[in-house]
């Protein structure tokens, strides 16, 4: 096992890969270039109420992840890595969260078997850095938290607040069997806290904030069929008052500026309307979510079913802090999972928040193999996953980014290795526990370095912008032709043209283009998908010309004759 300087350094190198080039690639899908913008546009006005893009008022999203933008900007200046580093860090925060359960439950396992003494301690021993590891390890925490995301900012707060009040309920429930107790001055702070992070949740995605928390400590005290302590109850009293108060700094100045626009829109349209309709047309099936766990969880996905295998032998009414912990973090899984799951628009990231709850569960089987010398048969199983991740991660390379044999082998070797190893020798697993989380740090640096670039570049126009700047184009006006680029929301900022609903004009004909190119003073430049470029090109009445293109549209200068 890791001595504690080797667990520090072993977190400090984690951290730093969550923190390694995050500006290297361009903002990539249709969210992160416009989320990036509306940021950049509130820096520019020096309001840090208002969202807009393209100039206009844009309430789809609360403020806490452009605010984190912001001030990135402001220290480093407008980039892709200040775009990032928010979330980045919001990812390494909820590392910390998740510790300080996990770790919460070593320490309070003792202390509540005062009969088992220190072999009681040693029960659950490192589960918090487990736990925060799995969390560092999954793949939906090192995609999202590389990522301009609304999503990772609202798992760090709710589990800020799901870390708050759990710490205060093992506590309390510990402090209550004990006549010593605990003093008392330490737990108003927090519940306190809780209340803080559950307005920090609505500033980071809206109601789902206030939805996750109370839903899954509600579920909680079901699934354990048991009443909340006065004093939860009593702190209700103050506590919404103060979470509202947090939420208030944003949402009151919005509803004074912009009134029943801002509820409509906000709140009507991209809360309840987006849950219960296909309005923004994001259908799956009713299933989707189990799929999506299964997903963010890799590497570990195979000691998620192992934990969720051995709920058939956890006492859900005990006790014990770790009985609590176990309920509590089914409870924090199923809450997230159950509710999106009856939504008629899905999105991969919505139960994101549900992750650090697989962490901790992961973590607890961790432990448990560890002391009770087990868990052979889900190291195997985990050393087939890793060797079929590593193979179909190479197959994907070799045929959709034309990359040397040298880089395909390198980025698979790590996962392959370790997973050979795990399927042959799963009694080291002291030894496996830590190098299945570096084989997948090693193997995602790998690919990042060697094929990021490659499979990013047609999914941004950045450096079809910055051929046509370095050709004298840079202040050009840009429109699009049978295409809407979302990237061109960033890099071609203060330059299109938007629709009063904010979003970007779509053109459909070639005459428009020309018309475009009159009101523009005879020039524009022109996105248009690769396949109808010669529409642009070939037309008689304009002259064009090709900057390049990323192998799925092309940018055209279009002069007028």
């Amino acid at each position: 096992m890791l001595a504690k300087r080797g667990w520090l350094l072993l977190f400090l190198s984690i951290a730093a890969f969550y923190l390694w080039s995050l500006g290297s690639l361009p903002l990539v899908g249709p969210d992160e270039p416009r989320y990036a913008e509306v940021a950049r546009e509130m820096l520019a006005r020096h309001d840090l109420i208002t969202p807009t893009l393209g100039g206009l008022p844009w309430f789809e999203k609360p403020p806490l992840l452009y605010w984190l933008m912001i001030a990135g900007y402001r220290v480093l200046g407008v980039s892709e890595y200040a775009a990032r580093l928010g979330p980045a860090l919001c990812g390494l925060l909820t590392a910390v969260f998740v510790y300080w359960i996990g770790k919460t439950i070593e320490e309070s396992s003792g202390a509540s078997s005062p009969v088992l003494g220190e072999n009681a301690e040693q029960e659950r021993q490192g589960l918090g850095r487990f736990s925060a590891l799995v969390w560092l390890s999954s793949l939906g925490a090192i995609v999202f938290s590389r990522g301009a995301s609304f999503d990772i900012v609202v798992t760090m707060t709710v589990t800020g607040a799901l870390a708050c009040f759990f710490v205060w309920q093992v506590r309390h429930a510990q402090g209550a069997g004990n006549d010593a107790g605990e003093p008392q001055a330490r737990m108003p702070a927090l519940l306190i806290g809780f209340y803080l992070f559950v307005g920090l949740s609505l500033l980071a995605k809206g109601l789902i904030g206030i939805v996750i928390p109370f839903g899954v400590i509600g579920s909680y005290f079901l699934l354990r069929r048991e009443w909340p302590h006065r004093r939860i109850l009593q702190s209700l009293l103050w506590g919404v008052p103060l979470a509202i108060a947090v939420a208030a700094v944003w949402f009151g100045p919005m509803l004074s500026r912009h009134g029943w626009k801002f509820v409509d829109q906000f709140i009507v349209q991209h809360h309840f309307a987006r849950f219960v309709t296909n309005k923004y047309h994001h259908p799956e099936p009713f299933y989707f979510y189990v799929l999506v766990l299964v997903a963010l969880s890799l590497p570990w996905t195979m000691f998620l079913g192992a934990a969720f295998f051995g709920s058939r032998r956890w006492q859900w009414r005990g006790g014990r802090p770790l009985d609590r912990f176990c309920v509590f973090a089914f409870s924090w899984i199923a809450l997230p999972v159950v509710f999106f799951s009856f939504s008629e628009s899905k999105l991969t990231a919505y139960i994101l928040p549900a992750l650090p709850a697989v962490a901790l569960l992961i973590g607890e089987r961790i432990t448990c193999f560890l002391r009770a010398r087990r868990g052979d048969l889900v190291l195997r199983t985990t050393g087939v996953l890793l060797i079929g991740l590593g193979a179909a991660g190479a197959w994907y390379l070799a045929h959709h980014a034309s990359l040397s044999s040298a880089c395909v082998v390198l980025g698979a070797l790590p996962l392959i290795v370790i997973g050979v190893a795990a399927l042959a020798r799963p009694q080291l697993r002291k030894v496996l526990f830590i190098l299945i989380p570096l084989a997948l740090f090693v193997a995602s640096a790998i690919g990042f370095v060697c094929a990021a670039r490659i499979i990013a570049r047609p999914e941004s126009v950045r450096d079809l912008l910055a051929a046509a700047s370095a050709r004298g184009y840079g202040a050009v006006p840009v429109v699009q032709l049978h295409t809407v680029e979302r990237t061109a929301e960033f890099y071609a900022a203060y330059r299109m043209m938007y629709l009063p609903d904010g979003e970007p004009v779509k053109l459909e004909g070639v005459t428009q283009v020309a018309d475009a190119a009159r009101r523009s003073g005879g020039l524009v430049l022109c996105f248009v998908p690769r396949e109808y470029e010669a529409q642009v090109t070939s037309y008689p009445t304009i002259q064009t010309e090709v900057i390049a293109n990323n192998g799925r549209v092309s940018l055209v200068v279009v002069r007028v004759k």
